[in-house]
């Protein structure tokens, strides 16, 4: 894989925006070449009319030439239409590719933010999703999201979300692999996009589970024998045998049979036409996965689901595709009055898609969910492709915390970050206080978000990184609510107090940033202090970000508390920051230098 080395001040990034330039060229030229062979089709039918229509014309003294012509061009006919729809796919889906890889060399120029953010996913009841910024404008979900069905973006959503310490080498092994394999990740994006879909699958299978079936079991033998007797009715009318009215009254009798059932066989019309492009996109899907061999065990595991006593899933869906297809030929009224009055042709339809749901609807459910999980893991995989230069951390059985270096935001400029090490035993609490916009916050948030990809098994922007994982929890970004007629300063203690709960339960890493704003500066000195107290006495590791620099005297009678600060330097009347950790106490605060610097005061 080639990717294009950009050095950015001290570091040096790989960006493999050499593999998008390719794969965009060569599908804007595929996709210009099949809009010529369609061209070139078009014209070609047009010819072999024009050509049959003169052959027939000056054959018509010789019928039997003259029906050779028309068979054998209404069959190159055919045969060019189904090659015109063939070619109508491939440029289509050239065209996906192609729209992909743009989007792709788009978003490694920092162009992200009119994608979907994901914010209906957002929970500020969970514990860190809106303190790190996970969902929303220039979130970290709006900056890997590449998922193209809503059931795979709330897998996407439930990962980011899930706070799992379990199985994370596997997790590492599956997207290491899907991260080698753009090509066959794109064409799973692409084959997705390619069809819109008005059902959600948990509706579907929903639907599917709950089916029950209105044509009697006992009848399915009916339309076989109704259609073997019409065709005896419909020879002795021909043989004048039976006279017009008998004709008639047997159509009547079978549109009759027809009606008694017709209520229910409409309602399922309904479901299953919403259900159909849902159901045509997922075994397109399916097809995807099934094609290809996966190496890693929670890969394979995934696949195995979607294999049936030796059918694929894909065959089965493409199956009831048909059925569902043959289903639609109803629509049209003069083909279903014929069709219903001689061969009972919606009874015998919705009897074959009720056996398709009788034997195969326990399954769906879970085939969807297998779609769902690749769609999300190929943002992830993508995610991982995209930043070859970040690391998977290393798990460390043993709670030795977490140790980083040159730990960044992957949000953030290259060209511009600072990054910094991070090293934190268990059970041990940092205090970190320094000057406004001195990167205090910045840093949580980093170290927030390096926890979650972690656990997740993303790679992280750092160069080392060894860690016993450990969920989070956080508090922030406190909300009050006007509507619960909750108080910044309730809402808060709420906050706390649900931390404080949680930390009973489980282990967990803590970052808070500047707890009890809502209340007055003694008060608020006196209650953190006796926060960070108790939440060392139950062992738990954090960081807590603060101006009150009292809160640093923890540190000289806890052995658990180590000090830190982030500092901010006035030369020549301009305000200078470095955002570097250091050891120790924030000794320069600048709220009164930016007020009378802005004028304020």
């Amino acid at each position: 894989m080639k990717y294009l080395c950009v050095q950015l001040d001290r570091k040096t990034v790989a960006i493999p925006i050499t593999f998008y330039e390719k794969e965009l060229g060569k599908h804007q030229k595929e996709a210009k070449r099949n809009k010529g062979l369609i061209f070139q089709l078009g014209m070609l039918r047009l010819g072999i009319f024009i050509l049959a229509a003169i052959g027939i014309y000056f054959t018509q003294d010789k019928p039997e030439i003259a029906l050779i012509i028309a068979v054998a061009a209404i069959a190159l006919f055919l045969f060019l239409i189904k090659k015109h729809a063939n070619l109508k796919s491939q440029k289509l889906l050239s065209e996906a590719l192609a729209k992909i890889n743009e989007e792709e060399i788009q978003i490694t120029s920092g162009k992200f933010h009119h994608r979907t953010d994901g914010i209906k996913f957002q929970n500020p009841q969970h514990h860190y999703a809106v303190d790190i910024d996970l969902f929303g404008r220039a979130s970290f979900y709006q900056y890997i999201n590449r998922t193209e069905t809503s059931e795979g973006s709330q897998a996407l959503a439930d990962e980011l979300l899930a706070n799992n310490i379990v199985e994370i080498e596997n997790r590492q092994e599956s997207i290491q692999e899907l991260a080698k394999n753009p090509e066959w990740r794109q064409r799973f994006l692409a084959t997705a996009r390619l069809i819109e879909v008005e059902t959600n699958t948990e509706e579907i299978a929903a639907w599917l589970k709950n089916y029950r079936a209105f044509i009697p079991k006992g009848i399915k033998w009916l339309p076989l024998v109704f259609s073997i007797l019409s065709l005896g009715v419909i020879v002795l009318y021909s043989m004048s045998y039976i006279p017009e009215w008998g004709i008639i009254l047997w159509l009547a009798l079978g549109l009759g049979i027809t009606a008694k059932f017709k209520k229910k066989t409409d309602i399922l019309g309904q479901k299953i036409d919403r259900a159909k492009d849902t159901i045509r996109q997922h075994a397109s899907l399916l097809e995807q996965i099934e094609g290809i061999e996966f190496s890693t065990e929670c890969l394979k595991l995934k696949q195995s689901k979607i294999e049936l006593e030796g059918l694929k899933a894909s065959a089965i869906f493409k199956d009831l595709s048909k059925r569902i297809d043959a289903f639609d030929h109803r629509k049209n009224i003069i083909s279903a009055v014929v069709s219903n009055g001689f061969m009972l042709y919606d009874i015998k339809q919705t009897l074959k898609i009720e056996d398709w749901i009788e034997v195969y609807s326990s399954k769906v459910d879970e085939w969807f969910k297998v779609i769902a999980f690749f769609d999300a893991y190929n943002s992830l995989g993508n995610y991982a492709f995209n930043h070859p230069q970040y690391i998977y951390p290393t798990i460390e059985k043993e709670k030795k915390g977490i140790r980083t270096k040159n730990l960044g935001h992957p949000l953030l400029n290259p060209n511009k970050r600072i990054d910094n090490d991070l090293k934190i035993d268990a059970q041990e609490f940092f205090i970190i206080t320094g000057a406004n916009m001195a990167g205090k916050s910045t840093f949580l948030r980093t170290v927030s978000l390096h926890i979650v990809m972690a656990n997740i098994g993303l790679p992280i922007c750092a160069e080392e990184c060894n860690y016993h994982p450990i969920k989070l929890i956080t508090s922030m970004r406190t909300i009050d609510s006007l509507s619960d007629d909750s108080s910044y300063f309730f809402a808060e203690l709420s906050r706390l107090k649900f931390i404080r709960e949680e930390i009973k339960k489980d282990s967990y890493f803590i970052i808070l940033d500047e707890i009890l704003k809502g209340t007055n500066s003694t008060d608020k000195a006196i209650g953190s202090r006796k926060f960070v107290e108790k939440l060392v006495a139950f062992k738990a590791t954090g960081i807590i970000a603060t101006h009150d620099l009292s809160l640093c005297e923890i540190a000289k009678e806890l052995v658990e508390v180590k000090n830190f600060y982030f500092d901010a330097e006035i030369e020549s009347n301009e305000l200078h920051f470095d955002y570097t950790l250091k050891d120790g106490i924030c000794k320069n605060m600048n709220a009164s230098f930016l007020l009378k610097k802005m004028e304020i005061i």
